[in-house]
């Protein structure tokens, strides 16, 4: 979510200003601030970001389209991409080279009364960004009217029919967006692949034109090869077993991972395990060839489990690194990190039971974003220890923030989370962190006329179970002590901080874990608070909530 400022008129203080000269019977508790912090027009679009690639000094991200170039210290915001700057779309997915880049872009719609993703289409630029061309995301068109089809409709024209390998079959439709956000998408010269839940995967062969779906193994055989013939499971609402290539009954056809190595080869992971074939950039679609491999719970060298989630080579070898996350009903599968370095024949097992949401690789150095922590090895793996938070000389990531994406650029490497990106070059020793800057005079380019303010709070609402801490942002205009006061809506006192004195001027950050001054979370409601600095007394209100 975008941070939005908080500001009333806080005549109320005025009731509560005695509290200025009273002792606390406690001693105060003093807190180091952070900062000063950069006040940037020019801002990422939002603080959790779910995925990062980079080429050269750019580090591209979702859900915002932004990137950071580090030769500059600028943010790049796509103005001209309507669909993520002003529309309801956000990016799903990027791949990077060079100056094209695609994403694959969503949004969240509306199914059973329950919010699902959908997708939107892709955006392609070819000049790093200054212009992007947006292609539809390709659906079936419905069936005619008079078709008549229905739950218990076999065959064409309510299915699709298709040939592989000179045999016919059938395919569902898919003819709404629900369910088939792009979740990774890659390139080479003119192809384009994309996998999706629903939509399974598709391709284009002449950047983004036309699209056609390929077809996967079903989730019971080890090979999909044009020789044979095959049967996917599918049923009618009445119960019929049919002969039907769909996506709500088979795993293996719901899209996740994706990668496209340097030998041409395109690795897919599903819910039902990792899919390889040789010829998937250049084949017609029904003579390409497919490699199955399944999580085995008596294969102790095989995938910790089936759900492919993130695959990335290790750069300058044939390690293929994916994330596993559980699926098994048996509960006999587990979550964590594997690599192969023989084609999927054999596979290395590391963070057993860790979450993962993706591998990198920087100086030599290994690293795992999951929702427990950031996980670095520097010895191939054989060890590895465990980051739970990252901190900087001016700001920090929350603590219990899940750490989601992992990109190297030519002199960082740089991890997303849920509460912004970080960047190290020396393994993991020092940090350097980019948040949302909302300025407290000015706004930014997402909100251009937000009040000014002297200060704001934010998350707010905020949650201490949800969000551990609220960040309180003040004005400095000189060096000194700041002493920071809350107020329950009866304005009784709950909880007083002294900050440290700080050098310079500037714009700072302290925080409040919504305890008092006896470690109690205090209960629901509407909180303010007052700043008392050398130079002017700010005030804010906070909205506690469970």
């Amino acid at each position: 979510m975008i941070f939005y400022k908080t500001y009333f008129t806080a005549s109320l203080f005025s009731l509560a200003i005695f509290w200025n000269s009273v002792t606390h019977c406690q001693p105060l508790i003093e807190q180091i601030p952070f900062g000063p912090l950069l006040d940037r027009f020019e801002t990422i679009q939002q603080n959790s970001v779910s995925s990062l690639e980079a080429s050269g000094d750019a580090l591209w991200m979702t859900p915002g389209l932004n990137a950071y170039f580090e030769n500059s210290g600028e943010i790049y915001v796509p103005q001209n991409a309507d669909s993520i700057f002003t529309g309801r779309g956000r990016a799903f997915s990027l791949a990077v080279e060079g100056p094209r880049i695609v994403a694959g872009l969503g949004f969240t719609s509306t199914a059973g009364g329950e919010n699902v993703n959908a997708a939107q289409g892709y955006y392609q630029s070819f000049d790093d960004g200054m212009s992007w061309n947006f292609l539809p995301f390709p659906l079936d068109s419905r069936p005619q009217a008079e078709a008549n089809c229905d739950g218990n409709s076999v065959g064409p024209p309510c299915d699709i029919e298709f040939i592989y390998g000179g045999n016919r079959y059938i395919r569902t439709r898919i003819t709404v967006p629900e369910q088939s956000p792009p979740f990774e998408v890659d390139f080479y010269k003119d192809t384009i692949l994309s996998v999706n839940w629903a939509s399974g995967l598709l391709r284009s062969t002449d950047s983004g034109i036309s699209w056609e779906r390929l077809i996967l193994p079903p989730s019971f055989e080890n090979e999909l090869i044009p020789e044979n013939s095959y049967q996917w499971f599918s049923r009618t609402i009445s119960g019929e077993t049919i002969n039907r290539y769909d996506p709500r009954f088979d795993n293996n056809l719901l899209g996740f991972g994706l990668l496209i190595d340097d030998k041409s080869r395109v690795w897919v992971g599903t819910a039902a395990g990792i899919n390889i074939s040789n010829n998937a950039l250049t084949a017609p679609a029904d003579q390409i060839e497919w490699r199955r491999i399944s999580f085995d719970p008596e294969n102790d060298s095989g995938l910790l489990s089936n759900w492919i989630i993130k695959i990335r080579q290790q750069p300058e070898t044939d390690r293929i690194w994916m994330t596993n996350w559980r699926a098994d009903p048996d509960n006999r599968d587990d979550f964590g990190l594997v690599y192969t370095d023989d084609g999927a024949q054999t596979f290395h097992r590391f963070l057993d039971g860790e979450r993962i949401n993706d591998v990198g690789f920087f100086g030599g150095d290994i690293f795992a974003a999951g929702d427990n922590g950031l996980f670095i090895s520097d010895d191939d793996g054989r060890s590895w220890r465990k980051i739970d938070q990252i901190r900087s000389p001016n700001t920090f990531i929350r603590q219990n923030s899940r750490y989601f994406a992992i990109a190297a650029t030519e002199n960082q490497l740089w991890v997303g989370t849920s509460d912004g990106i970080a960047s190290t070059n020396d393994g993991g020793e020092t940090w350097r962190i980019i948040r949302t800057d909302v300025p407290l005079t000015g706004g930014n380019i997402y909100q251009p006329n937000a009040p000014n303010v002297t200060t704001y709070a934010y998350p707010n609402p905020f949650s201490p179970a949800r969000h551990s801490l609220v960040r309180i942002k003040f004005e400095m205009r000189r060096a000194g002590r700041a002493t920071f006061r809350i107020f329950d809506f009866a304005m009784n006192p709950v909880r007083t901080i002294r900050v440290s004195p700080v050098p310079v001027d500037g714009t700072y950050e302290i925080t409040w874990d919504g305890t008092d001054e006896s470690g109690r979370i205090v209960a629901n409601g509407t909180y303010f608070y007052t700043i008392d600095s050398p130079s002017v007394v700010a005030n804010g209100k906070i909205l506690l909530l469970d």
